[in-house]
């Protein structure tokens, strides 16, 4: 059995949605289980229209609702032609929209948006694509079934970033997957989407469709997890940022996550944890070059110094200086409470004698923060940083390469340096517009044969 899992452009097109069906016909022999992203760029409209309708804009979220119906259901008749079959269809899809329709309405009263009303709103994308799907493979001949995510991807009640429930999953997946994988069926299942044990709609957060297929590979002891997007794999750096990025045929897991956390774009970074739990091994194809050889994601890839380069703006950076109680037992211990309690992931951290810096992504309750860690000591904020990360399992063990790494960044302005615990990630905190120049810079020094896009700083 494999998980095979479509990104948004994979299934943003009926002409895409049909190569995914070849795909998968491809692998009958393998048992595969579908999960399927939102269309490309629905997500988006969704959460606007959330917004929208908050803010009392309901004519422009019930115009938002209406051009989704408009775009699923042409979609519908490209695959399915003007007939019965594109008709039942659309009246599948109907009730969706017509809730989302009274969710924008029912918004625009209360004029607020609360984390539960808006999974329910972003559900919906998953949701439509997912019927599409099976109806597009089914009208290829393919045994295509819809399951709802509600009823396998069990979870908490942290609406818009829900926990997981990985045995509450395995005993759902074995219920209703496991049947229709065993009689030749192939389950089709709206990533992203999940519910409480009260049925309630959650979602596993922005990117988490990769999750929920790496979720269900390691339920039902998949044999291999496939994330098929729109990318030849992962490479070795952005190809928007370094034109000579090249595809990484083989990547160790715990490099694979380091590149996900910090701007490689392909995967999502929590995809990474239920397979390496399990030892599943995660391939990361491209719908538009099928024939690829993508990216294997294994414990047993070959240890590189440099595997990649991965970069991502803007992030802030908070200091706390406070010489009298730095050494004083438990201070950065208060540190790390605060921004636990206000639930802000922290990135990267630096200590001197005097002082701790961190690097935040998410800066929405930084205020909140701040007036807590004043009481610690003297706080400060560097806006407009970015980080840049050096990645490779044999990194720490290799002089050469972190001096090379140095040397390739001289004269740009470094605020932060600092190797992780593991030595597996050297990360580089620099202003946001010297990003991309030392990305090119550090892919030219590691990867010369690949040069690099553009005018880079002497």
């Amino acid at each position: 059995m494999i998980v095979v899992k479509f990104g948004g452009t994979s299934v943003g097109t009926a002409a895409a949605i049909r190569s995914t069906a070849e795909i998968v016909r491809g692998r009958m022999s393998r048992g595969p289980v579908v999960v399927v992203s939102a269309l490309s760029g629905v997500t988006n409209v969704l959460l606007s229209m959330a917004d929208q309708a908050a803010a009392g804009k309901l004519i422009l979220a019930v115009q938002a609702v209406e051009g989704l119906r408009s775009r699923h259901f042409a979609e519908a008749e490209e695959l399915l032609g003007r007939g019965a079959a594109a008709e039942e269809l659309c009246s599948e899809m109907s009730p969706l929209l017509d809730d989302l329709a009274s969710l924008a309405e029912a918004l625009s009263i209360l004029g607020h948006l609360t984390p539960r009303s808006l999974d329910a709103i972003a559900a919906t994308g998953e949701m439509l694509s997912s019927l599409l799907v099976v109806a597009a493979y089914g009208a290829a001949g393919l045994p295509a079934e819809g399951v709802d995510a509600h009823q396998v991807i069990l979870t908490d009640a942290t609406f818009t970033k829900a926990e997981p429930r990985p045995d509450a999953i395995a005993t759902a997946a074995r219920e209703h997957i496991m049947p229709r994988v065993r009689a030749g069926r192939i389950p089709v299942i709206g990533g992203f989407v999940g519910a409480t044990g009260e049925g309630i709609t959650t979602t596993l957060g922005r990117g988490g469709s990769d999750y929920s297929a790496s979720l269900l590979g390691a339920a039902l002891g998949a044999e291999a997890i496939e994330i098929w997007t729109d990318v030849d794999g992962m490479l070795t750096a952005d190809p928007r940022v370094v034109d000579g990025a090249r595809v990484i045929e083989s990547i160790r897991f715990d490099e694979a996550a380091e590149l996900a956390s910090f701007g490689a774009k392909v995967l999502h970074p929590n995809t990474i944890a239920p397979a390496v739990r399990v030892g599943i091994p995660v391939y990361v194809y491209n719908t538009h070059n099928p024939s690829g050889t993508g990216t294997r994601i294994t414990f047993d890839a070959p240890r590189r110094p440099v595997s990649a380069i991965a970069g991502k703006t803007p992030i802030t950076v908070v200091k706390v200086r406070s010489s009298r109680m730095l050494f004083t037992p438990g201070f950065l211990r208060r540190v790390f409470e605060t921004f636990e309690r206000h639930r802000t992931s922290v990135d990267v951290v630096a200590t001197s004698e005097v002082s701790v810096s961190v690097t935040l992504d998410q800066t929405h309750r930084l205020d909140a923060i701040l007036m807590e860690l004043a009481a610690l000591g003297d706080t400060s904020v560097e806006r407009a940083r970015g980080v840049v990360a050096v990645v490779g399992a044999g990194l720490a063990d290799d002089t050469d390469a972190m001096a090379r790494a140095l040397a390739a960044i001289r004269g740009i302005h470094v605020h932060m340096l600092s190797l992780s615990a593991t030595g597996i990630n050297l990360t580089i905190i620099v202003d946001a517009d010297q990003v991309t120049p030392a990305i090119r810079r550090l892919h030219t020094a590691f990867f010369a044969d690949a040069p690099p896009r553009g005018q880079v700083l002497q």
